[in-house]
């Protein structure tokens, strides 16, 4: 198996800046790229602020903290990943973007680079497919917030080699996340079961069911769920919830994942959810208020 020693993380948004979080707590040096400065400024913020809560709650000490702080590399220019011996993509959940990201990445990082993709939902075969190197092609979709949730699902593509499953698995590993393997379906394991159970809450508001706060409150106390289904959709992004019922849609042609209505109305209207500051909530007050 390939000794990693740099990470490549495409994408400094909410799960890249985990990524490239986790993978320097673990002694990797990142680079850690984006389109924008901005963007690389609020992720690396990020990065700061959700270590500094792991050394309040005694994880790690501050020493620890400004050692990784240090191994990241934030940039705009593509062609600093061509040291990474392992370039992760963790864009935006759109297959033409992802394309393009790994089109370009391609024409710069040596022939013996592994790629991974974080994607929720896209097949890892027809990404693969773009590169030249479907064999060094692979699956990480990591959980949302990386720094606290311990799972990593392993998709392999069509192609996907031997040693660079392996290597996955040893990566993983090293970030202390468990590892569980999907096949190459559309959403994979978790979203395939957890997203469509979003769609039918927002069913059930559409329908006029129940209000945001009690099916937020039936399925908390009912069935036991750290927080209701409208809540979690918020913080997953309306926009990342509709596109996977797309996928899922389009990839399975069965009815039952047919994206709400209302779902796709929230999205028309830039109502994404907690980033943007409004969703199924506003959260533009001390608490947050049903918008519905």
């Amino acid at each position: 198996m390939a000794d990693l020693k740099t990470i490549g993380v495409i994408g400094a948004g909410q799960m890249g800046n985990g990524i490239a979080h986790v993978s320097a707590l673990a002694g990797y040096d990142v680079i850690l790229s984006d389109i924008s400065d901005e963007s690389l400024a609020k992720g690396m913020k990020a990065i700061e602020r959700n270590m500094a809560r792991q050394v309040g709650r005694g994880q790690y000490d501050q020493g620890a903290m400004n050692t990784a702080l240090a191994r990241i590399k934030p940039t705009t220019v593509l062609k600093d990943h061509e040291t990474a011996n392992m370039v992760i993509e963790a864009a935006t959940e759109r297959r033409e973007i992802k394309e393009q990201i790994f089109r370009s990445i391609c024409e710069i990082v040596p022939a013996d680079t592994y790629l991974a993709t974080n994607t929720s939902s896209i097949s890892i075969t027809r990404l693969a497919s773009v590169t030249d190197r479907p064999e060094r092609f692979i699956g990480l979709h990591f959980m949302n917030p990386v720094p606290l949730m311990k799972l990593v699902e392993v998709i392999r593509g069509l192609a996907t080699g031997q040693e660079t499953y392996e290597t996955a698995i040893e990566f993983a590993g090293r970030l202390e996340k468990t590892t569980t393997n999907a096949e190459d379906y559309p959403a994979f394991i978790v979203n395939r079961i957890l997203v469509p159970m979003i769609n039918e809450a927002v069913y059930a508001l559409y329908e006029g069911v129940g209000t945001v706060e009690s099916i937020d409150t039936a399925m908390h106390l009912g069935a036991n769920h750290p927080m209701g289904p409208l809540t979690l959709a918020d913080f997953i992004g309306l926009d990342t919830c509709l596109s996977i019922m797309q996928v899922l849609h389009d990839g399975l042609a069965d009815t039952k994942y047919r994206p709400c209505p209302l779902l796709v109305k929230y999205v028309e209207a830039g109502w994404v959810g907690k980033k943007v500051g409004k969703g199924f909530y506003d959260y533009s007050g001390p608490e947050p208020v049903p918008t519905r």
